[in-house]
């Protein structure tokens, strides 16, 4: 069973977005898939009580209310969506489930500010100090050809955590949402563009490097 946490103590980082998106991509690949919501709003439960009998069943479980307990043990992934501001006993505790995790920052002064701090705090969790977890980065919303998409990217490239993605700010993961599917699941005229600018977080998430020795 693979467990995947979404994190970042910022709110409104789109750790939701993701979180839903890998868990759609995850069961329409034909995995059983987990998706828990430990956010108190429950953002991601919401997203999967729209989601239609015409696609691949995903189990969702409330993190916040029972931990994992009710996660079914033939899951092959798991995937966390954090509540924001987790820091703490409450960050080491998440990371705890996990054997990779992935932090999406968005391209303003304020996230990246706060990015800074997060990560630093992120890797001085025990469990990631001592590669038993690994952490990469995905720059989220981005609007590119922007000055502030410059610099979260310089930022990002200059961290010593893997720099995995770029996500576009893009209509389709609204719609995707609405439907309670994934930007996977959409039709390739509409979607082909967010299909190529997953690749790389995919092509991570399936290989050695994102998962501890």
């Amino acid at each position: 069973m693979r467990h995947i946490l979404v994190t970042n103590a910022k709110g409104g980082c789109g750790k939701s977005t993701i979180a839903t998106n890998l868990a759609a991509y995850y069961a329409s690949e034909g995995y059983e898939t987990v998706l828990a919501d430990y956010d108190p709003q429950g953002s991601a439960l919401a997203w999967l009580d729209e989601r239609g009998e015409n696609y691949e069943a995903i189990t969702g479980i409330s993190g916040f209310d029972e931990g994992l307990r009710r996660a079914p043990r033939n899951a092959d992934y798991v995937i966390i969506d954090a509540p924001a501001r987790s820091h703490g006993k409450e960050l080491t505790d998440l990371v705890k489930h996990a054997e990779t995790i992935i932090v999406p920052v968005l391209p303003s002064p304020i996230d990246i500010k706060a990015a800074h701090k997060f990560v630093d705090e992120l890797m001085h969790r025990g469990k990631i100090e001592k590669r038993q977890a690994k952490v990469g980065i995905v720059a989220n919303r981005v609007k590119e050809n922007t000055l502030i998409f410059e610099e979260l990217d310089e930022y990002l490239s200059g961290l010593k955590v893997p720099y995995i993605a770029t996500l576009r700010e893009a209509q389709n993961y609204i719609r995707a949402y609405q439907r309670g599917i994934g930007i996977h699941e959409l039709p390739p005229y509409l979607a082909w563009p967010d299909w190529e600018q997953w690749e790389p977080l995919i092509e991570w998430l399936d290989s050695r490097r994102s998962r501890p020795r």
